[in-house]
Order: structure tokens, then sequence, then C-alpha cells
């Protein structure tokens, strides 16, 4: 990690939704502890994704698009996180497939000006009987388009 976040350019894709960070999301040194960050980004998205009608209630079966796993997940830390207080996700699609999809994300200040993490994560949606890929609905694969990173 080093001494000082970098800048960021200002927000021109994706969404930066507000997270809290708390005392005890801290480790020993007063850092916030590495584990925690990805559990911020997921409940980011989980916000973001319950705005547009989708979300998980405790029904595997009827999940839909949150029937979902983790191919892949990486994460640079590129400053430390030292104090509790009001911290943002940035949160953007790269890519999305038929039924997976790369979803790139900054764990950054409230402005989005500075930025303490960066990483990527793909996700398969999965059918709920057989656990096999299943595509996006054409709802979700709309939402999804306003979140794609244009590549131009």
């Amino acid at each position: 990690m080093t001494a000082e976040a970098p800048a960021s350019p200002l927000l021109s894709y994706g969404r930066l939704v507000p997270v809290t960070v708390h005392f005890d999301d801290l480790d020993a040194l007063g850092l916030l502890h590495d584990a925690r960050c990805p559990v911020m980004v997921e409940r980011a998205w989980a916000e973001l994704w319950t705005e547009h009608g989708f979300r998980f209630e405790g029904d595997g079966a009827a999940a839909g698009e949150a029937c979902n796993a983790v191919k892949e997940l990486t994460i640079t830390y590129e400053a430390p996180v030292t104090r509790p207080g009001a911290y943002a996700v940035h949160l953007w699609l790269d890519r999305l497939g038929t039924t997976g999809l790369t979803y790139g994300f900054r764990f950054c200040s409230a402005d989005g000006a500075t930025t303490y993490a960066h990483g990527t994560r793909a996700l398969v949606r999965l059918d709920s009987g057989t656990l096999r890929p299943a595509p996006w609905s054409d709802t979700f694969r709309t939402a999804g388009r306003a979140l794609l990173r244009s590549t131009d």
C-alpha cells in the first residue's frame, strides 16, 4: 500500500454508492480489514440491483438473477483506510455476456476523488434447480447495459 491514495478522474461512467466504514471494520492496526472491502463492494451492488428490482429474499428457487456464483475476484489495495466514516464504492460493468458478467469497482472517498482499492469480479448466472449457467433476463440486461463502461 502507498502512503497516499491516488486521485481519480471525475466519475464519467457507472454509479457511486455510499458506504460506511464502522469502527469494528478496522483491524488491530486501525486499518480497514482486507476482507471487509469486498463485503462492502458486495453490499453496494446489492443496493444498486435492489433499486432495479433484483433482490434475494431467502428463496433460492425464486432468486432469479440473484442466483449467481463468483468465478473470479481480483482486488488491489492502493492506500489504507485508517478511520471510520463515509466512503463510497464506484461500480460499473466491464462485460455483460449471455450468462456471465464482469464488473469493476473502486473503494473510494465519498466524493469518488480518492481511490483506496480497485478490482474486478466475474459472476455466472445460475439456474437454481440445476446450478448450471443460465441466461440473464432481458430486464436485467437492460439495467446492466446502463452500467457498461465505454471502451472508446
